[in-house]
């Protein structure tokens, strides 16, 4: 024996020349098995070659066998029972030979069920601890040992069967089950305590399973009359449709005082209350009984069920049809009343019981009126806005300024959303008439701001004339509790005359943007909405239309159908006798002028794109080439319009949009489609770079030229055919 434990412990390899201790299934020299060692086979039943090359882990992913067992379990120190008869399961997972034992929760056992052997592989009982459980260890009806513990295997499932067969085992045939003596003794225990026939069932699940969720909500009220101020309490009392139960809840108010409890009344059903009071403990029972014998055979008693409920007292119960609005019902001695339901019960009682009248008893005074807060008068420091902030809480906070209309009516590229006018003092001073403002108005935050224009040898310096802020109108008390109005965009408009701190202001005139702005606006600004001052006029001249028309022909003598703008203007002036302002004849000026219809040149406008992308730097003309190609599917060398100009402001042409659009027009075909090969090599600067055209000088219209009263348009001609007719109707 010392010798085979010697040889044993020889087990000893060299790993990178190192001397260290390797396992036991190590062969001796030329392969031969050391003395006493038990080689274990390297294959299973099949021969080498037959089955599956992957490995366990992959070959039997999730295939566990399931065995049905029990053990028997000493019981000491009871008398009921000597020992206990416990079921199990145990699992034997193919993929990592592992075991667990499981067993099955079993209701009101008191013993502690589960997991049993948790999974791990589990050595053989002593002489052969140093090997595991594997497959070959398990068939039906045999007995294993798990850490002391013998399992009895009596059955197994089906995939279990066959996958042993496959394996070449013969299985055992099945082991009865036995049973549990005490838990069979407890059986009969409760066999015997059942009632004997007839049997009364009272079934509710038809009921339940109709109406589970379904809740009657009133609104109640309680005159509490121990109350010392009698206020009414309100409560919600719900109705349950599944059971006929009933639970009520307080509303409890705001520093009302009251102990906040979860229920005023818990659920259960509610009885009506008797005449007689309330009944005694035992005197209402869910079932009768008969005493079959009596006193007939000494004094032993016989007890069976009675179906007829002889001698039964039979309570009450609040059910939904008890329930309505304006009913009184008596919850355990107090009065409440049902004042309203909610929008379910109105449904559910104009269903079933065809109520419509769902009128609400009211059952409190409306509240007082709340009183209209006021505001101390502002006091001259700060900011009337700043003042009233410090009156709205015990912590004053900055007021807040409209964020959104800031985002929208900001700066943003060629949207300066700034209207720019042109005004001059109204005084009688000869030093201060010919004195010229501009006039900037700020959408984002509704501040003006006021130059004045440099003139020379006139002794004035000009430049900033007020400071860029909120001018309030005139006429405003200073020291007053209501905010002051200030100055709006609608306010200013060419002919205008607006107070700015004591200075009299009249707008003479107004630069494009401004025009074009209140035109594309016009819902906000009245004086440049078409439509509301053709209304105007058609009120003012419609019942001399006859005169206004041969007005106008007189005007035009050569009958051209065209007339100039100052005729106009003072056609308009009398017509309507000063009822219009400057900038409403100018709307309608500008919409009825004659249009300038020019084309422009080709070599011109690709001198003017080439100029801008060489200023830009601009060279990406084949990245932009390859994506027109690219979105061309049909490769037919053309594209839509809208397309082109998509792909071109994804690449961030530094092209104006205008100009973009009309050399994308020049580029198209007899079809609209644009040849965008044609178009991308006229844009390249660098390989057909195009000569630059003099630069063309076209008298704007600036700012700082403007002129006085009356505005002078860039609008050749105005034609007044299409006014009459949209105001009085084609002339037949």
């Amino acid at each position: 024996i010392g010798k085979e434990k010697f040889h044993k412990s020889q087990h000893w390899g060299y790993c990178n020349n190192v001397a260290m201790l390797v396992g036991e299934d190590k062969p001796g020299i030329g392969g031969e098995p050391l003395p006493g060692q038990k080689l274990k086979p390297k294959y299973s039943v099949f021969p080498e070659g037959i089955g599956s090359d992957a490995p366990a882990w992959v070959a039997f992913d999730k295939q566990v066998l399931s065995f049905d067992a029990y053990f028997e379990e000493e019981v000491p120190d009871k008398n009921q029972e000597l020992y206990r008869i416990r079921h199990c399961k145990i699992y034997f997972y193919l993929e990592d030979d592992t075991i667990q034992v499981i067993e099955p929760q079993v209701k009101n056992s008191g013993i502690s069920q589960g997991t049993i052997v948790r999974r791990h592989r589990i050595p053989l009982p002593p002489p052969h601890e140093d090997q595991f459980y594997t497959i070959d260890h398990f068939n039906i009806n045999i007995e294993v040992i798990l850490y002391a513990r013998r399992y009895k295997i009596i059955d197994c499932d089906q995939f279990t069967k066959n996958f042993l067969r496959k394996m070449g085992v013969r299985l055992n045939p099945p082991a009865g089950r036995p049973d549990d003596p005490y838990t069979k003794e407890r059986q009969k225990i409760l066999d015997s305590m059942k009632p004997l026939r007839p049997y009364e069932r009272i079934d509710t699940l038809k009921q339940f399973l109709e109406h589970n969720g379904h809740i009657l909500r009133f609104f109640c009220v309680w005159d509490d009359p121990e109350s010392m101020f009698h206020d009414p309490r309100e409560l919600v009392l719900r109705y349950y449709l599944s059971d006929d139960t009933i639970d009520i809840k307080e509303i409890i108010p705001v520093n009302s005082g009251r102990d906040v409890v979860p229920l005023f009344l818990r659920r259960d059903k509610l009885p009506k209350y008797a005449p007689t009071g309330l009944y005694q403990p035992g005197t209402i029972t869910s079932r009768t009984v008969l005493n079959v014998f009596g006193k007939l055979v000494g004094n032993r008693s016989r007890y069976i069920l009675d179906n007829r409920k002889t001698g039964a007292v039979h309570q009450e119960f609040y059910r939904d049809s008890d329930l309505k609005i304006g009913a009184v019902i008596n919850v355990w001695g107090r009065k409440i009343m049902l004042c309203d339901c909610d929008e379910f019960t109105k449904e559910y009682y104009r269903t079933k019981y065809g109520i419509e009248d769902f009128t609400p008893v009211s059952y409190k005074a409306p509240p007082p009126p709340k009183p209209e807060k006021t505001f101390p008068p502002y006091t001259g420091f700060g900011s009337e806005e700043d003042s009233l902030c410090s009156c709205m809480g015990l912590l004053p906070k900055p007021p807040q300024k409209d964020f959104k209309k800031f985002m929208e009516k900001d700066r943003s590229g060629m949207e300066s959303n700034i209207l720019r006018f042109l005004a001059k003092l109204v005084t009688d001073s000869p030093i201060d008439t010919d004195r010229k403002f501009i006039i900037s108005y700020f959408l984002s935050d509704d501040t003006i701001s006021v130059f004045e224009h440099i003139q020379r040898n006139t002794g004035i310096l000009g430049g900033k004339f007020l400071e860029r802020g909120r001018i309030k109108k005139p006429g405003q008390e200073l020291f007053k509790s209501e905010p002051s109005e200030y100055f709006k965009a609608q306010n200013l408009f060419v002919g205008a005359r607006v107070c700015f701190h004591g200075h009299n202001f009249l707008l003479v005139d107004a630069d494009e943007y401004t025009f074009n702005y209140m035109e594309k606006h016009a819902n906000e600004f009245s004086v440049a909405d078409v439509g509301v001052i053709l209304k105007k006029l058609k009120d003012i001249a419609e019942s001399r239309s006859r005169e206004v028309r041969q007005v106008f022909a007189a005007s035009d003598p050569e009958h051209t159908k065209v007339i100039e703008y100052d005729p106009f203007r003072n056609l308009i002036v009398s017509i309507t006798d000063g009822a219009f302002s400057e900038h409403e004849i100018m709307t309608l000026g500008r919409y009825y002028s004659v249009k300038d219809e020019y084309e422009m040149d080709l070599h011109f406008l690709l001198s003017v794109a080439q100029e801008q992308l060489k200023k830009n730097s601009f060279e990406n003309f084949e990245q932009l080439s390859a994506v027109l190609t690219y979105n061309d599917r049909e490769k037919c060398g053309v594209l839509p319009h809208e397309m082109c100009r998509t792909i071109c402001k994804s690449f961030k042409l530094p092209v104006a949009d205008d100009d973009l659009q009309a050399l994308l027009t020049m580029f198209e075909d007899d079809h609209k489609q644009v040849e965008y090969k044609k178009f991308v090599d006229g844009l390249n600067w660098r390989e057909n770079q195009i000569p630059a055209f003099q630069t063309i000088k076209v008298p704007l219209k600036n700012e700082d030229d403007w002129s006085g009263q009356p505005p002078s348009l860039p609008v050749k001609g105005i034609k007044y055919l299409p006014l009459l007719d949209d105001l009085f109707g084609k002339e037949e």
